[in-house]
């Protein structure tokens, strides 16, 4: 399991240098999502680990938010409004 966090924490550096890098917009949205996914795997790797409940409910409502911040970011990209 402690191997698995450590690559988990790797590819956390990796998204990190992905948002502060750049060089578009687009590619640090991708950074920020890829960031969210990670966290989602460490709340269920958690859940799984400690038997928590809880932790799956933080994940599931992460992913949520994720998926709607990321088609409101294509919006703007895009030039839209967001009640097209």
């Amino acid at each position: 399991m402690i191997l698995l966090f450590s690559f988990l924490m790797l590819c956390v550096a990796l998204c990190i240098y992905r948002i502060f890098r750049g060089p578009r917009a687009a590619d640090r949205m991708v950074g920020i999502d890829i960031l969210g996914i990670i966290v989602i795997i460490f709340c269920v790797l958690l859940a799984l680990s400690t038997g928590a409940e809880f932790y799956m409910n933080i994940a599931i409502a992460w992913s949520i938010l994720g998926f709607v911040s990321t088609i409101t970011f294509a919006k703007f990209l895009e030039g839209r409004n967001l009640d097209d």
